[in-house]
């Protein structure tokens, strides 16, 4: 893993180019490099940080220039399957000096252009620089694995794998782009291609950047790149969309469970590629169970396992992790977490989040990724199962209230039937089912479950059930107004199931999940790599028929029965639990201090926020409103970003 820099400018700033590299040191402390290039009137200054996997010596070196001196590349991320690339190259003729992925994806290119892309398996963002037809390209990966940002100004163009190094580009300002403010504050992280600053975006995922290098015409907007290419220089190369639109497979049950299976296996096993130690985060859940139980079927193969647990039995999943480990003789490590532990990270989170982002659970995300830097430099995550193999509850919740929409009788009956009860009296409910029917985090979900229920058309339902913030207490504290937010876009043409497990894919998976994981393990030049997200499985669960996606009312059926042919079923399955953290206790005692600190009047912009109204809020929820939690967390994110980069 690596961290890249670049820009183009007319005229040559060297320091300027080191100064932006430096911020990035952390994710790749194994050596550095700097090109600048000129054509025509243009200086293209290339820059990256190396994390050594493939090929540890010097042979690896970016930027990488090829033999003939016509294509140069800065690199970050692991193309998996590049050893068999590199063997077709090489009965092409091209020879190589190294053994590393870096060459192959060069060569790649220069002997099938973007087409080269079609051969990758793996997760990239890179820049290569085409001496011949005078063109730039940035490419990211098909899932958004890897992080590409770039920046449009009076001073040129700029891009990096994250924000934080635009600061050290002169020309760049600071400027607020309130328009992803109401999308922040109900979801808690901002989607791409916008970011938190104006004139600077996220790359899409599965979407390449060409920038023709002509004469003097300055990059200082979208308008003007697409005036100095002629054409639209965005192209999408891949969209998970387009398979779910072909259709369903008409296999046996059996058939598709023997095809993902094989998929699945190929996939772990393409990310043990590496000359560097490499472990598994292992939360004792479906998914990092399977990914586990797939790479234990190598008896010569030793597995590092890593779980963190906490204290407090109603979020610690430690103890079945370590059940887990065990049944696959793993060489595992868990760490028990203090609060202390976690709330010394809080501080850390605007720094290497770059944008106001409010999942909490990038808190315990960095701690194992801390704990397995310890032991290995490459960790296989296991992110993407719920979106592809459809495991979150809430599909299975708005599914049976489908019908409500075709009868205003019914809506009516459900909302008159959830007003009856409140979050806590949904908790003591939850407590008296049998153990292996209880839902976790159960306060939270039935707050969702109450909002969609309010709703207007599906979108507006699955919308509602996966913000964390009621759009209504958002309207109550945020001025700003925009258009960026509306509802989710759903395709007619497909399920209500299928729109669900795509959005959630290209929305809260690339830009939430994938950053919360990128952020955290490169904090600590960690490589995380996701077996799941190989685009090779979204592509085939796109095509399975729902009826065997989600079967008995079971999600992640398919998952469930390769898993089952590994380990006992009993010892598997249990409610889903994911990385939580105590966060009203928290507000309430150990993070008083901060939000008084952040959350006062003084501190709160008036042109941002309606002050008085953020005040009432903190108000009520310290009286003991603790439905706000959310509301009041996601504003000392944002706080807390806005002093960490004197925004």
């Amino acid at each position: 893993m690596c961290g890249l820099v670049g820009f183009i400018s007319h005229q040559q700033q060297d320091a300027v180019l080191e100064s932006m590299l430096s911020v990035l040191s952390y994710r790749g402390p194994d050596d550095s490099g700097v090109l600048v290039s000129q054509i025509n009137d243009n200086f293209i200054h290339l820059g990256q940080n190396r994390l050594s996997i493939q090929d540890t010596s010097k042979k690896g070196h970016q930027p990488f220039v090829s033999d003939c001196g016509n294509y140069v590349l800065v690199f970050n991320g692991e193309v998996y399957n590049f050893k068999s690339i590199r063997v077709e190259l090489e009965t092409l003729g091209q020879t190589f000096i190294s053994g590393s992925d870096t060459e192959v994806i060069l060569y790649a290119y220069k002997h099938w252009g973007m087409a080269c892309l079609d051969k990758f398996i793996g997760m990239f963002a890179f820049a290569i620089l085409d001496k011949q037809k005078q063109q730039l390209t940035l490419v990211r990966d098909r899932a958004g694995v890897k992080p590409l940002y770039y920046h449009l100004s009076d001073g040129g163009f700029a891009f990096a794998s994250e924000i934080k190094s635009f600061h050290k580009f002169p020309s760049f300002k600071k400027k607020l782009n309130k328009s992803v403010l109401p999308y922040y504050f109900q979801f808690g992280y901002i989607p791409a291609p916008h970011s938190i600053f104006e004139n600077t975006f996220k790359l899409e995922p599965g979407c390449y950047l060409e920038i023709v290098l002509k004469g003097s015409v300055p990059l200082f907007s979208l308008k003007a790149l697409k005036e100095n290419k002629g054409t639209d220089p965005f192209k999408k190369y891949w969209d998970v969309a387009e398979y779910y639109q072909k259709g369903k497979f008409d296999d046996s049950e059996a058939k598709i469970i023997s095809n993902l299976e094989e998929l699945l296996t190929d996939a772990v096993n393409l990310r043990m590629v590496s000359d560097v130690p490499v472990g598994v985060f292992l939360s004792g859940g479906y998914d990092s169970s399977l990914v586990t139980a797939l790479l234990a079927q190598d008896k010569s193969r030793k597995l590092h396992t890593f779980t963190i647990g906490f204290e407090d039995k109603k979020y610690n999943e430690a103890e079945h992790a370590k059940a887990i480990a065990k049944h696959f003789n793993t060489q595992h490590t868990e760490y028990y977490v203090s609060n202390q532990d976690m709330l010394d990270k809080i501080e850390l989170l605007p720094y290497h989040y770059d944008e106001p982002f409010a999942d909490s659970s990038a808190i315990p995300t960095m701690i194992v990724a801390e704990l397995a830097k310890k032991d290995v430099t490459v960790a296989l995550s296991a992110d993407g199962g719920d979106e592809s193999f459809c495991g979150y509850s809430k599909y299975f919740m708005l599914k049976r209230f489908e019908s409500t929409f075709n009868s205003s009788i019914k809506k009516g009956s459900v909302n008159g039937l959830l007003s009856l009860f409140n979050e806590k009296q949904a908790e003591r409910f939850n407590s008296w089912l049998p153990k292996k029917h209880q839902a976790t985090n159960i306060q939270d979900k039935y707050i969702k479950f109450k909002r969609a229920m309010g709703s207007e058309s599906l979108a507006e339902m699955f919308s509602n059930a996966s913000s964390y913030v009621d759009s209504y207490d958002v309207g109550r504290f945020l001025k700003v107004d925009s258009d960026l937010l509306g509802q989710f876009k759903f395709d007619d043409k497909l399920s209500f199931m299928d729109n669900m497990m795509l959005t959630d894919y290209k929305t809260f998976m690339a830009d939430d999940v994938l950053t919360k994981v990128d952020r955290a393990t490169m904090s600590v030049s960690l490589e995380g790599r996701e077996p799941l997200l190989d685009h090779r499985i979204i592509e085939f669960m796109a095509r399975v028929p729902l009826g065997i996606k989600y079967k008995n009312k079971q999600g992640k059926y398919l998952a469930r029965q390769i898993l089952y042919k590994h380990i006992p079923q009993a010892m598997i399955d249990k409610p889903k639990a994911g990385f939580q953290i105590p966060l009203v206790d928290w507000m309430l005692s150990d993070l008083k201090p901060l939000v008084d600190k952040h959350i006062i009047e003084s501190q709160l912009d008036d042109e941002i926020f309606d002050v008085s109204e953020v005040m009432v809020i903190k108000r009520e929820f310290y009286r003991g409103k603790h439905i706000l939690v959310n509301v009041l967390w996601f504003i000392l994110m944002f706080q807390m970003w806005r002093e960490q980069w004197d925004v």
